[in-house]
């Protein structure tokens, strides 16, 4: 099964994340089948870009989204949509 989550990246105590699309079996950092995004939570605020085409290109082909990507990708699509 594909899924879209959270790729860890950074130094330690220093988390940086891409969002990934990746085999739901295999580990955290193994290798990614697409990069559509990216995460740093140290910002103030937050600093999330997230490619939205890309995203709704895996969604409609059966991916799965995990709960934070969920969430960031409504953040994303929100701010996208005051924005207009």
């Amino acid at each position: 099964m594909i899924s879209i989550r959270l790729m860890r990246l950074g130094a330690k105590k220093r988390p940086f994340y891409r969002i990934v699309v990746t085999d739901s079996r295999k580990p955290r950092e193994s290798k990614a089948k697409d990069i559509i995004g990216y995460y740093d939570p140290l910002k103030e605020p937050p600093d999330i870009k997230i490619d939205m085409e890309k995203a709704n290109y895996w969604l409609e082909r059966g991916a799965q989204a995990s709960e934070t990507v969920q969430s960031l990708l409504n953040k994303v699509s929100k701010s996208e949509k005051l924005s207009n």
